[in-house]
C-alpha cells in the first residue's frame, strides 16, 4: 500500500486554478499548463493517502474498474512507467476522465466517510499528462488481422473507445462523423477551458498510427443508408450519442435570442479552433439566462463569461442541495451535494427552486425577459408555484441546458428499424447487440445521457460483444460493465 500512515498525516490538495481574473480573458485550460502539470508538485504526497483499503470501495463508483489503489500506491512509490500500465489496462482515455469525470469514485472513496477522500481524479490526470510529456503513449498496433470489418457511428468517446479497442484486437475499423472533424461532444460541446483540443488531437493521432480509420462529414442514415453499411460491414456500432434536447414547454421558445446549450457551445468550440461562424450566438454586452443546472450549463456559463455578458443568471427547477452528504444519500452512493465548478467560480448566480413559465418577447419577435415563479415541493416531490412569486428576469439571451432525451430517431434507427425503450434509447442484449443481428449500439444512445465515465466503459463492453460476434468465439477483450448497470445512487 501506500504511505500507512499517509492519510492521517496528508491533507487533501488538489491543483490551483489560475487566477479567476486572468483565465476569463482566454480560452486556455484553466489549471497552468493543464492539470497534470499543475499537479506535479503535490501528487505524491496525495497518492500517500490512498490506504489500499481491504475492500476499495472506490472500484464501486467507477464503471471502468479502474485499479485505483494500484496506480495511487506506485505514484507514491515513483514509479511512474508501472503507474501508467496500471491506469491503461482499464481506461482507454485517462487524459480525458481525468479532466471531465465528476470522480464517483472520490464519493466512494473510505476515507471519505469522516474526512476528504483522496484525490484519485488528480492522480489519474497527473499519470496520463506526464506518460504524454515523456513521450510514453505509443500505438499499440495489432499482432494480428482477422479480416473482418467494423463500422462505428459516432466519434465521441464510446465510439472512440469501441473502435480502438477493435482495431487493438486485430479488426479493421471505420469510424464515421457527420461533423467535420473527430471527437463528438468531446471536440464541440466541451469548452477548451476545461479540455484543449490538443489534448483530444494527440488521441486520434495515436489511433490513426494503430490502423483506426476516420471518414467525416459522412452522416449514416443520409449520406449511407444503414443497410449500405451492413453489407460494406461485418459489424456496425451505433454510439451516435442522446442529441435530441430536452426542451422547456412554455410559450416564447421560438422567439429570437432563443437556443439550446450544444448550437451555442459549439460555435465558440469552432471559433476558438480559428473557424468563422457567420451570426455567430454572443452573449457579448447581454444579460445572459441559463435554464438547467447541470455540467453543460456551466459550461455556457463560463462561455458567457469570457464573451463579456453583462450579466448570467442560471435557473434551476430543484432545490439548492446541501454542501455536504445529507443522511439520505449514504457512502458509498453518488450523492447529490452543492458542487462549484470553474465556470460557477468565475461568474454568473445561481437561482434555485425556479420554474420558467415563458419566454417574454419585445415588440420584434426578440426575447426581452423570462418570466419564472419561485416554489417549493410537496410530500410527493411535486412543485408547487409559491403565491406572488412570478416576476420577470431581463433577458437578451436565453440559454436551454436542460440535457438531452434520447438519441435521433430519424435516419439509421428508423431504416434499420431499431427498437427502443420506454425513454427512447436503443434497446440492447447483454452483448450490447440491438434486435438487428451485427448491428451493436454503445453510449448514450443506448443507456441515455450519462458521464463521460460511462460512455468509455459502454464502449469497452461493446467492443467485447462485437469481437465475440466477429470471432465466433468468446472475446478476450475485457467487458467492465452491463448494458442495464447502473451508478450507485439513491
Amino acid at each position: 500500500m501506500a504511505d500507512p500512515r499517509g492519510f492521517m498525516k496528508v491533507p487533501r490538495q488538489e491543483a490551483k486554478r489560475r487566477p479567476v481574473e486572468e483565465r476569463v480573458h482566454d480560452w486556455k485550460e484553466v489549471y497552468p499548463g493543464g492539470p497534470g502539470h499543475a499537479l506535479l508538485p503535490i501528487i505524491t504526497d496525495q497518492a500517500s493517502r490512498c490506504m489500499d483499503c481491504g475492500v476499495p470501495f472506490c472500484h464501486t463508483g467507477c464503471p471502468l474498474g479502474n485499479l485505483i489503489p494500484e496506480w495511487n500506491d506506485l505514484i507514491w512509490r515513483d514509479e511512474w512507467r508501472e503507474a501508467l500500465d496500471s491506469l491503461q489496462a482499464t481506461n482507454n482515455f485517462p487524459e480525458f476522465t481525468g479532466r471531465l469525470c465528476p470522480a464517483p469514485c472520490e464519493t466512494a472513496c473510505v476515507e471519505g466517510i469522516n474526512r476528504d477522500p483522496v484525490t484519485i481524479k488528480n492522480v489519474e490526470v497527473a499519470i496520463i499528462d506526464k506518460a504524454w510529456e515523456d513521450r510514453r503513449v505509443i500505438p499499440v498496433v495489432p499482432e494480428w488481422h482477422s479480416l473482418k470489418t467494423a463500422a462505428v457511428v459516432g466519434s465521441g468517446p464510446a465510439g472512440l473507445a469501441a473502435a480502438q479497442q477493435l482495431t487493438r484486437a486485430g479488426h479493421t475499423v471505420v469510424v464515421y462523423e457527420r461533423d467535420d472533424a473527430i471527437g463528438g461532444l468531446l471536440r464541440y460541446g466541451i469548452p477548451d477551458f476545461k479540455m484543449e483540443k490538443s489534448v483530444l488531437d494527440r488521441r486520434i493521432k495515436q489511433m490513426v498510427l494503430e490502423g483506426t480509420v476516420f471518414k467525416t462529414n459522412t452522416e449514416i442514415g443520409v449520406d449511407i443508408t444503414g443497410e449500405q453499411l451492413r453489407e460494406r460491414f461485418d459489424a456496425v456500432v451505433l454510439a451516435t450519442g442522446a442529441t435530441v434536447p430536452r426542451m422547456l414547454n412554455a410559450p416564447g421558445i421560438e422567439l429570437d435570442g432563443v437556443c439550446y446549450a450544444m448550437d451555442y457551445l459549439t460555435q465558440q468550440n469552432r471559433v476558438v479552433a480559428g473557424e468563422e461562424v457567420p451570426d455567430q450566438i454572443r452573449a457579448d454586452g447581454k444579460h445572459v439566462v441559463i435554464i438547467g443546472g447541470g455540467d453543460t450549463a456551466n459550461d455556457c456559463v463560463g462561455t458567457a463569461v469570457r464573451q463579456g455578458a453583462a450579466s448570467i443568471t442560471q435557473l434551476q427547477y430543484n432545490p439548492e442541495p446541501p454542501k455536504e452528504r445529507p443522511a439520505t444519500h449514504p457512502w458509498p452512493t453518488y450523492p447529490l451535494i452543492l458542487r462549484v465548478s470553474s465556470s460557477n467560480e468565475e461568474g454568473g448566480e445561481r437561482v434555485y427552486s425556479t420554474n420558467t413559465v415563458e419566454i417574454v418577447s419585445d415588440d420584434e419577435g426578440h426575447v426581452k425577459a423570462v418570466r419564472v415563479v419561485s416554489g417549493h415541493r410537496d410530500e410527493n416531490r411535486v412543485f408547487i408555484a409559491d403565491e406572488g412569486s412570478e416576476h420577470d428576469l431581463p433577458a437578451e439571451l436565453v440559454i436551454f441546458a436542460m440535457g438531452f432525451a434520447h438519441p435521433e430517431h430519424e435516419g439509421v434507427v428508423a431504416e434499420l428499424g431499431l427498437e427502443l425503450d420506454g425513454r427512447g434509447n436503443l434497446v440492447r442484449n447483454n452483448a450490447f447487440e440491438t434486435n438487428v443481428p451485427g448491428v451493436f449500439a454503445c453510449g448514450d444512445a443506448g443507456r441515455g445521457q450519462s458521464l463521460v465515465v460511462w460512455a468509455i466503459a459502454e464502449g469497452r463492453a461493446a467492443a467485447n460483444g462485437v469481437d465475440a460476434y466477429l470471432r465466433g468465439s468468446p472475446s478476450v477483450l475485457p467487458k467492465p460493465i452491463q448494458p442495464s448497470d447502473r451508478q450507485m445512487m439513491v
